[in-house]
C-alpha cells in the first residue's frame, strides 16, 4: 500500500490488489515506529495520521522475575515523533488508501486474490487473480510481491528462501483492561513464562510465548490450563482470564525468520515479509516493510516512467535494503535465542548483565531505542509529488 501510494504520487499508474473485502484482521502487527512516522511527516500527512485512534509509547520495558526494567527510551531520538504509535493496522491501511485515492493513477482492488504470474520468455509481465466476477489478468511493467511471509508471489516465482530458524511461537489473545491496570506494560518474564501485553485502550492484546511446535501440547492440556498459566504470569489479570472461553479466542502466530536469497526476477520484485519474514521481537516487521517501500519507490520511480525497470534497478533495491534486513534479523535472533528461549524454560536467578547495565545507566537505553525506533539505514522520501509539481495531469 505504501509503495503504491508513493508511486502513484509520483505519477505512475498503480493497482494494489487485496484478497479480502476489508482490512479488518485482528492480531496483526500494530506498531508504527518513529522511522515510519518520519516518512509520514515527510509526506505532509502526520497531523492527519495522528488523528486516527492510537496510543503513544515513549519507553519500552517489562517485568523480569518481579523486577521492572526499562529497555528503550525514545524521547531522545532525532526524529519528529519520539514515540512508538500503536495503531490498528486496518487504520493505517485505510489511511494510506484514503490519501492514495487523491491521485488518479492509484487504485485498490479489493477481493482480488493473486493466484499466479503471467510470464513471457522468462519475464514476469503481470499476475493472474480471482475476483467475485471471475478470473482476472493484470499486466504490468513491474509486479511487486508484498503478500507476506506465506507469499504466493514468491512461491510462484520460484525464489529461494533461506530459513534462519525460530525457536518460539506466540499465542495472541484479547483480554479486557481495567481502569486500575498499569498504563502500559510491554512484557512479563517469570516462572519460565513470557507474556507480552500491549495496551489497546479498553483491552490488552496479549502474546504468550511458547516453544516452537508446542501449540498441540498446549491445546491438549485445555483452555483452563492456559487461563491459569496467564494468571500465574500476571496475577492482576486473574479476574479476566475467564474471557478466554474457547480456543477460537486464541490465535497462533507461527514465528518465521527467513529471507530470500534474491528478491527479484525480470519484471518482479518482493518486499516486506515476502522478501524477509521478521521475528515479532521489537515489532519492527511493519517498519522494515515501509522502509523497503520507500527505498523501492526512490529507486524505481524514474525507471518506471521510462518503461520496465532493468534487473540492475531491481538489484539496487535489494542492495539498498539487504544489509539493514540482515543486521535486524541478526539482532532478533540474538534476543530470541539468548533471552526468550531461556525465558520459556526458566526464570534467571538475576537480571542478565545487559539489563542490569540499562537499569544502572539510563543513557544506555537510547541505543536499543535507536535500533528499534529508527533501525539500520533509515529511508527518506525522495520521490516528487507529480500532481503538485506540474509533472502530472489531474484527470
Amino acid at each position: 500500500m505504501m509503495l503504491g501510494f508513493l508511486l502513484a504520487r509520483a505519477g505512475i499508474d498503480v493497482a494494489v490488489l487485496e484478497k479480502h473485502e476489508d482490512f479488518l484482521r485482528d492480531f496483526r502487527g500494530d506498531t508504527v515506529h518513529p522511522s515510519t512516522l518520519e516518512v509520514i511527516h515527510e509526506l505532509g500527512l502526520l497531523d492527519a495520521f495522528l488523528k486516527r485512534p492510537h496510543q503513544e509509547i515513549r519507553q519500552l520495558g517489562g517485568h523480569i522475575g518481579g523486577e521492572e526494567v526499562i529497555v528503550s527510551d525514545f524521547t531522545h531520538l532525532p526524529t519528529r515523533c519520539r514515540f512508538v504509535a500503536f495503531m490498528p493496522q486496518w487504520e493505517f491501511l485505510d489511511f494510506l488508501a484514503e490519501h492514495g485515492h487523491r491521485y488518479p493513477t492509484f487504485q485498490v482492488r479489493m477481493r482480488t486474490e493473486v493466484t499466479g504470474l503471467i510470464e513471457d520468455n522468462g519475464h514476469v509481465v503481470g499476475v493472474r487473480a480471482t475476483t467475485p466476477e471471475g478470473p482476472l489478468d493484470i499486466r504490468a511493467e513491474l509486479s511487486v510481491g508484498a503478500d507476506g511471509r506465506h507469499s504466493v508471489v514468491r512461491n510462484q516465482a520460484g525464489l529461494i528462501v533461506e530459513d534462519l530458524g525460530a525457536p518460539i511461537d506466540v499465542l495472541w489473545m484479547r483480554l479486557s483492561r481495567s481502569p486500575h491496570d498499569p498504563e502500559q506494560t510491554l512484557g512479563y518474564l517469570t516462572g519460565g513464562q513470557a507474556l507480552v501485553m500491549l495496551q489497546r485502550g479498553d483491552y490488552w492484546q496479549c502474546g504468550l510465548v511458547i516453544a516452537k511446535g508446542a501449540y498441540t501440547e498446549v491445546r491438549r492440556t485445555g483452555i483452563e490450563a492456559l487461563r491459569e498459566r496467564i494468571a500465574m504470569i500476571v496475577p492482576f489479570m486473574r479476574d479476566r482470564v475467564g474471557e478466554l472461553r474457547q480456543w477460537d479466542d486464541v490465535r497462533l502466530l507461527t514465528v518465521l525468520v527467513d529471507r530470500l536469497r534474491q528478491w527479484y526476477r525480470p519484471g518482479l520484485l518482493c518486499i516486506g515479509d515476502a522478501a524477509h519474514a521478521m521475528s515479532p521481537v521489537g515489532g519492527v516487521g511493519i517498519n522494515l516493510a515501509i522502509q523497503d517501500a520507500v527505498a523501492a519507490a526512490n529507486i524505481l520511480a524514474e525507471p518506471l516512467r521510462r518503461g520496465a525497470p532493468s534487473i540492475d534497478d531491481l538489484d539496487a533495491v535489494q542492495r539498498r535494503r539487504g544489509l539493514p534486513t540482515r543486521l535486524t534479523q541478526r539482532v532478533q535472533l540474538l534476543v530470541q535465542n539468548r533471552v526468550l528461549t531461556r525465558a520459556v524454560r526458566e526464570t534467571p536467578r538475576q537480571l542478565p548483565l545487559i539489563l542490569r547495565l540499562l537499569r544502572r545507566w539510563p543513557v544506555l537505553r537510547r541505543v536499543p531505542a535507536r535500533m528499534i525506533g529508527i533501525g539500520f539505514r533509515p529511508e527518506h522520501v525522495k520521490t516528487p509529488d507529480a500532481w503538485t509539481s506540474g509533472d502530472g495531469e489531474m484527470g
